[in-house]
């Protein structure tokens, strides 16, 4: 672990330069939650029924016990694997893909998040140049032609940067619904995490859209994700469901968890009233 200086992280929006760096930051915390989803789905009591008649039935033809149960399975994780979208239930996100580049931030100045941390040490964080990865090459900016309406669609993303490293972000979806916004990533570097830096990401995030009038905000985290669990009702969010009110019933309708094979949810969606 490596000590964290919270007062010396800048928020900032990302940048097409940042895009690749946030990619490799996004699959280091990611890495296993795609196995883990697949787990889950396999060990539910009905799945586990089918693959139970399809092993029974393939016994009649294969002379092997083990194959016949081993065929199945393989079979299963396979079609999950292509038919599962990358995103979903990861991302927490209905879209198939994130847009990188349509995302990123183009302004002259950067658009940054407060720092609460600065307003108690009194100290503001020092700008530096971004740091290179080992192997990394530069790449020329895109060619891609960003028109307003994909840039408002993309939605954004924040990251954390400290010393000119990237070792934070946060994804943020485009508004869906007047006053509602939905965060669908969030991710901290390895070597900095239970420094307070997530912490500090999502609240920085829910005080700027306190201030442009949003009441609530979602969360979708992966199912079997008892870390992503625990932090957000940590700071703050409840479960959607959880109350028996007739209000979440109606957004129970409007914001519904990712869903895979059978039906089976792939995320849980936590709220907080800002």
């Amino acid at each position: 672990m490596v000590r964290l200086e919270l007062d010396q992280v800048l928020m900032r929006r990302m940048k097409e330069d940042d895009i690749e760096v946030v990619k490799v930051l996004v699959k280091e915390g990611c890495e296993g939650t795609e196995n883990r989803l697949i787990l889950h789905i396999l060990t539910r009591p009905l799945c586990l029924f089918m693959l139970a008649v399809f092993s029974s039935v393939l016994r009649c033809l294969v002379h092997s016990f083990i194959l016949a149960l081993a065929i199945p399975v393989f079979l299963l994780i396979v079609f999950l694997k292509i038919t599962m979208p990358r995103s979903t239930g990861v991302l927490g996100s209905s879209r198939p893909y994130w847009d990188y580049v349509g995302s990123s931030y183009r302004g002259v100045q950067d658009e940054t998040l407060q720092n609460p941390y600065c307003r108690i040490s009194g100290r503001a964080p020092e700008i530096k140049k971004q740091r290179r990865r080992l192997g990394s090459k530069d790449k020329e900016a895109s060619s891609e032609k960003i028109t307003p309406e994909r840039e408002q669609a993309a939605g954004q993303v924040w990251v954390a940067d400290c010393d000119g490293e990237i070792v934070g972000c946060i994804f943020q979806e485009s508004e869906t619904r007047p006053g509602v916004r939905r965060i669908c990533r969030l991710v901290t570097g390895c070597w900095y995490r239970r420094e307070g830096l997530g912490r500090l990401l999502i609240q920085s995030l829910e005080q700027r859209e306190r201030e442009m009038g949003v009441h609530r905000v979602y969360a979708h985290v992966p199912y079997p994700s008892k870390v992503g669990e625990a932090f957000f009702r940590k700071v703050g969010y409840r479960q959607l469901g959880e109350g028996t009110d007739e209000e979440d019933e109606d957004e129970m309708r409007k914001e519904t968890p990712e869903r895979g094979f059978m039906g089976y949810p792939l995320t849980r969606v936590f709220y907080k009233d800002l």
